[in-house]
């Protein structure tokens, strides 16, 4: 499988997209005016403690006070039972170390952890525990075995701390491993250095920028190539890989290409279809993806594919093709918490279990963990996804002004009925020489021509004249009745 990262620039915006064969299959974008939060590290100050809740509010310098569960807390390695009262963790008042795991989101503060961990190339470092662990995608015992000896011993030189052996370190050398457990020794010794000075709400520790943390993150074996449409971040990138991942060098290109980078692969296409509902099958079905702050559904559709042989070969065909669909789509939206498939009904068994193993087929090139449930009695199957940071739809669009998000507004008649009630009741309530009704051209329209006979008709009933008003600026849904 071939992969390559195209990299868009622009003093205000970066923009990361990951290709495999071609085809887009996530997009990370950074703004200069709404920077992730994740990785950062913080001096904050305990504002509220909430025992119902197992929970405290600390403020560490944002708008929004972030959140501190019991279960984030860190209370050491000991074997001994951890207490899980928070009244007796955490104090109003005091001053916690605290990193961000989840960016603020909608109405939600950030989430925090006083578990720190600090990530380099190879390894990521848990300070003040004691645990090694070895990334699952390393699959070979031997290696994985072969590594966690490496660490142990290196641990016993250089000094105490938990580590978790990342996924790239497969293969890599001692030594290799020593500078990159060096460099993070370094970096908590100046954490804790700035921490002990720095006043409460204030940031000790900021993670890399998207740019740097793609280098870090996202850049394996498999990439074939990373493109960068800025000579001066090319620059900086450059200088950043061969300090501390030479082998990645060779690969990272400056494209000075007239047409747009994101143009290479219909990118901006894809970002484009990515905000839509519906997403087409190459077999000629769909998905219809809604996306709600409380869980995502996606629904599995024939459409126009009617197959060559029987129904139940068309269903499992087109629930199979959907298993990948739906593995990219949640990669490419970011979309995270529960989810619920609701795939076409199945009559046979085996097509079902099929279609869930092409499904876990599918999830495992994804970064962010998974879990799946059974079918459930009504045929939908339920899983979560890890969400730490907002979803494309978060970060490119906002609630529609006119319906408000609801994906629908009330019809022009209905508007119109809503207005003769009010007349009424402002006409019972008031005493008016006549009445000013102030609506879209829309409702207006509707008033002056087809519902006519009901303004005259009510214009009698009240005894006062109703006159009509088009404001251009007012949505379908509003309206104001004026006495005069």
């Amino acid at each position: 499988m071939s992969e390559e990262i195209l990299i868009n620039v622009t003093p205000r915006e970066t923009r990361v997209a990951m290709v495999e064969n071609g085809v887009l299959q996530e997009v990370f974008i950074e703004r200069a005016s709404r920077l992730g939060l994740v990785g950062n590290i913080y001096k904050g100050k305990v504002q509220r403690v909430l025992p119902g809740m197992q929970a405290a509010f600390v403020d560490i310098g944002l708008e929004r006070t972030a959140f501190l569960h019991a279960s984030d807390i860190f209370q050491g390695n000991g074997g001994e039972k951890k207490e899980d009262n928070i009244l007796n963790l955490v104090r109003q008042g005091q001053e916690v170390l605290v990193q961000v795991v989840k960016d603020p989101l909608g109405t939600k503060g950030a989430r925090l952890t006083t578990h720190l961990s600090i990530a380099a190339r190879f390894l990521v470092f848990m300070p003040g525990q004691e645990h090694i662990g070895v990334s699952q995608k390393i699959e070979g015992e031997d290696e994985r075995q072969h590594l966690r000896e490496i660490i142990t011993g290196l641990v016993k030189e250089i000094g105490q701390g938990g580590y978790i052996v990342r996924t790239v370190a497969e293969r890599m050398s001692e030594a290799e491993l020593r500078s990159d457990m060096e460099f993070l020794h370094k970096m908590w010794a100046e954490i804790q250095e700035r921490a002990a000075s720095a006043p409460a709400g204030s940031l000790v520790h900021e993670d890399l920028r998207l740019l740097m943390r793609t280098m870090r993150d996202q850049v394996g074996a498999e990439v074939e190539k990373v493109r960068i449409d800025s000579r001066e971040n090319f620059e900086k990138v450059l200088k950043f890989a061969s300090k501390f991942i030479p082998e990645l060098a060779p690969r990272i290109e400056y494209y000075p290409g007239e047409r747009p980078i994101f143009d290479l692969y219909n990118i901006e296409d894809e970002i484009q279809k990515a905000l839509g509902r519906k997403v087409q099958l190459k077999s000629g079905g769909y998905l219809i993806i809604d996306q709600t702050e409380a869980m995502t559904t996606i629904d599995v559709n024939t459409g126009a594919f009617v197959g060559h042989r029987n129904l139940e070969e068309t269903i499992f065909k087109t629930n199979l093709e959907a298993t990948q669909a739906i593995a990219r789509q949640l990669r490419l939206r970011n979309l995270g918490g529960i989810i619920i498939l609701d795939f076409i009904d199945m009559s046979e068994p085996e097509h079902r279990a099929q279609v869930m193993r092409a499904l876990e087929r599918s999830l495992e090139r994804d970064r962010a963990k998974s879990h799946i449930c059974e079918v459930s009695g009504l045929g939908l199957v339920e899983m979560t996804r890890k969400r730490t940071r907002e979803s494309l739809e978060h970060v490119l669009c906002e609630p529609c002004p006119t319906c408000e998000g609801r994906g629908s507004v009330r019809t022009a008649e209905t508007v119109c009925y809503e207005i003769f009630r009010e007349l009424l009741r402002e006409a019972r309530q008031f005493d008016a020489q006549q009445f000013l009704v102030l609506a879209s051209q829309e409702v207006v329209d509707i008033m002056l021509d087809e519902e006519s006979t009901s303004v005259a008709e009510l214009e009698e009933f009240i005894g006062k004249p109703i006159r009509f008003q088009v404001e251009s600026l007012y949505t379908q849904e509003q309206f104001d009745v004026v006495l005069l």
